[in-house]
């Protein structure tokens, strides 16, 4: 039995049908059961910041896909730290012989916002005596799409990369490659990163989107000190702003730039190209642009 975590977000709705496809054996945890109900699977109730539930949900569970809100850089990411751990600690608890963590690209201890507080998490998980693979990927092609990332009113994307090139993944490949270790006795003990198969500027990704709705999107690049302060003129505090454009000089930089064929190794399949992102994800496009302003 499989428990999978996060099963209502971007990730967790590709893994739900992806086992249910396979008729593997798995149950979702869930917080809102309205929303579960969605996934038609068998749903268990549950928060992370519940011990007890997270305990009832891990009964006769062998391995757990561990995700959950956070996996982008946030302001305050020590409660995933924490929420995480709860799970970690009650799957050892409960017997679980392997987890399959989501983290980032680029965890480190010491690193900003989420890539320090996933490298805390996975310094856990690898200390836990549990079995374990990690999945770090590159950034979600369905930002462009969920609102997750940075828009003008009228569409256009904003960013401080520059001309960067990024190697944007499909949460869907992200989930096929979960599938696959959740499934198998592959990948223990080791880390993946996960890209998509191109790399891409945003001027690039905005040529794409124009083509894929039949109007002009335009990339509109701000340094990342510019980006930093509008993010506090919208009330965050300033040393996240600082944290954020400290990461958006990264990309810049070309910090993730590279591509790997582990999404091919681990399926079998080449991963998703964002042109084939878009002409699969034609609903949410319709509903273009998403509602996230800076």
């Amino acid at each position: 039995m499989i428990l999978v975590t996060g099963a209502t977000g971007s990730i967790g709705r590709y893994l739900v049908d992806r086992l249910r496809q396979q008729t593997t054996p798995f149950r979702a945890l869930v917080r809102d059961p309205d929303r579960g109900r969605e996934l038609d699977c068998d749903l268990v109730v549950g928060d992370f910041d519940d011990p007890d539930s997270i305990a009832a949900a891990l009964s006769g569970v062998e391995r757990v896909f561990l995700c959950s809100p956070g996996a982008q850089p946030v302001p305050e990411p020590q409660p995933m730290v924490d929420q995480q751990t709860t799970v970690i600690d009650a799957a050892v608890r409960a017997g679980v012989q392997r987890v399959v963590k989501v983290s980032v690209w680029g965890a480190r201890r010491g690193g900003l916002l989420a890539e320090g507080a996933h490298a805390e998490i996975e310094a856990r998980l690898e200390a836990s005596g549990l079995d374990w693979s990690i999945l770090q990927p590159s950034g979600f092609m369905q930002n462009f799409l969920t609102g997750a990332g940075a828009f003008t009113s009228s569409g256009d994307l904003l960013g401080a990369y520059g001309q960067a090139r990024v190697s944007y993944i499909d949460c869907a490949d992200i989930a096929a490659c979960a599938a696959v270790l959740l499934t198998s006795d592959l990948g223990s003990r080791q880390r993946f990163v996960l890209t998509g198969p191109e790399t891409l500027t945003h001027t690039e990704i905005a040529a794409r989107l124009s083509e894929a709705l039949g109007r002009t999107v335009s990339y509109i690049d701000r340094s990342p000190a510019d980006f930093a302060d509008n993010l506090t003129v919208q009330g965050l505090p300033a040393q996240f702003a600082t944290d954020v454009a400290t990461l958006y000089a990264d990309v810049a930089g070309g910090s993730l730039a590279e591509t790997t064929s582990t999404v091919s190794d681990l399926t079998g399949r080449p991963a998703t190209t964002f042109a084939e992102f878009l002409d699969r994800e034609w609903d949410l496009l319709r509903r273009w642009p998403p509602r996230h302003y800076v």
